[in-house]
């Protein structure tokens, strides 16, 4: 996969990782931070999400949960690829 014109302007030096990526996951990457004057740019719960190669929605959905809460829970899970390889060694 070779990143198109956009995809370079957007990502910069990462457009050929989340070019493939976007091809592995068969989905556009989402926004990668919430910008905010107070503040300045946070990750974006979805972007984290996207990157985990979870499902869409499988924690921002949870609409009881702050951005905040949602990328804490990010933070403390487990990569579903990382998981299965562990458990393929242990099983192993």
């Amino acid at each position: 996969m070779v990143p198109d014109r956009r995809a370079v302007q957007r990502w910069g030096r990462y457009a050929d990782a989340i070019t493939r990526w976007e091809h592995v996951t068969r989905r556009p990457a989402p926004a990668p931070a919430l910008l905010n004057e107070a503040d300045g740019p946070r990750p974006a719960p979805a972007f984290v999400e996207w990157l985990m190669g979870l499902p869409a929605g499988w924690v921002t959905d949870a609409h009881e949960l702050t951005q905040n809460q949602q990328i804490t829970a990010l933070g403390n899970g487990v990569l579903p690829l990382q998981a299965v390889s562990a458990l393929s060694l242990l099983a192993a």
